[in-house]
């Protein structure tokens, strides 16, 4: 029987055993919030927990599906490798799904992008849709504080059913990256990532602004990517695989080294408190010798990376107070 952890916003996990070793749940007692939303969480990142742990959120993959990835940087990037997405991807029916990147890497063409996905595997286990190959369409927000709306790729409505497929990890820019930033800048064009880097100045050329800025648009992005999907018989779900936990993201082609242990994989329909439990997995590591969440704390404090999930909450994009359910108890 699986065994539900209830927890607060306040508090989720001492991550680590004093050994350094599986995650442990906070027992504290805590009021048996019905608002809470529930994140599933196990500690295998293996093919077939990453279907078990989908299929745990009771939700039906129905339709045309895309499954939303990162296909990385380069080789060394920690991008989630086709073998382990693999057998989802498939038990599914799924077309991953991507757009091209902002800066001058080497996904930033269409034919560029489309080389690094031969070379990385992806096309050997499913179809790849690059979804602004062929153009944009834009999306409402909610909110308009920087953005007037989403930029992302024209193909996006070809699609009933989203898998948002993130891997958890560090980021120069953001602090980390999960769901939310895979759906944001991960979901939008090229131009749609010029324009909410640039809090709405920009949809042609680099402009970075203030930090919090470009946080609030990322979130009003990923509010109006989850929003499209959450109307006329569609639907989202999120999972996030915590994973090579480098401080660097997978659009980084030489990523520096993780420095603490991979934790496992979580997963909700909630992606506020998805993100939020993975955030305080991270915060409340036991750090010893050799494993150690220093590095990464750091990375996502200096870029003030936690406020994502706090501004999110404000829109009512979710929630972050949640419950726990172990799929490993």
């Amino acid at each position: 029987m699986k065994r539900i952890i209830f927890l607060t916003i306040a508090g989720f996990m001492a991550a680590t055993s004093c050994s350094g070793g599986e995650p442990t749940p906070n027992s504290a007692a805590a009021d048996e919030n019905a608002s809470a939303s529930v994140v599933y969480f196990t500690k295998e990142i293996t093919p077939e927990a990453l279907v078990r742990i989908y299929k745990a959120l009771g939700v039906d993959a129905t339709g045309r599906v895309a499954v939303k990835i990162s296909t990385g940087e380069s080789s060394k990037s920690n991008h989630l490798r086709p073998e382990l997405i693999k057998d989802l991807v498939q038990s599914v029916g799924g077309t991953l799904v991507e757009c091209n990147t902002a800066y001058g890497g080497n996904r930033s063409t269409t034919a560029d992008h489309r080389k690094a996905i031969e070379e990385r595997g992806y096309a050997q286990i499913a179809t790849v849709d690059i979804m602004d190959e062929e153009g944009t369409m834009k999306l409402p927000v909610t909110d308009t504080k920087h953005i007037e709306y989403d930029i992302v790729g024209s193909h996006l409505a070809n699609y009933d059913f989203m898998i948002n497929l993130a891997h958890f990890k560090g980021h120069a820019m953001g602090g980390f990256g999960g769901v939310l930033k895979n759906q944001s800048i991960g979901v939008a064009s090229h131009s749609g990532k010029l324009y909410i880097h640039s809090a709405g100045a920009s949809t042609t050329r680099w402009r970075v602004a203030e930090q919090d800025a470009f946080l609030e648009s990322m979130v009003a992005a990923a509010q109006a990517v989850h929003n499209y999907f959450k109307q006329d018989g569609r639907n989202i779900v999120y999972i996030n695989v915590m994973n090579n936990l480098s401080v660097d993201c997978d659009c980084d082609g030489s990523p520096a080294r993780p420095e603490m242990n991979d934790i496992g994989i979580l997963a909700s329909t909630d992606p506020v408190a998805l993100d939020k439990a993975c955030l305080d997995l991270v915060f409340n590591y036991q750090s010893t010798s050799g494993d150690d969440a220093t590095a990464l704390q750091k990375r996502i404090n200096r870029q003030h990376g936690t406020y994502i999930v706090d501004y999110a909450e404000q829109l009512g994009l979710g929630t972050m107070k949640y419950t726990v359910v172990d799929l490993d108890k």
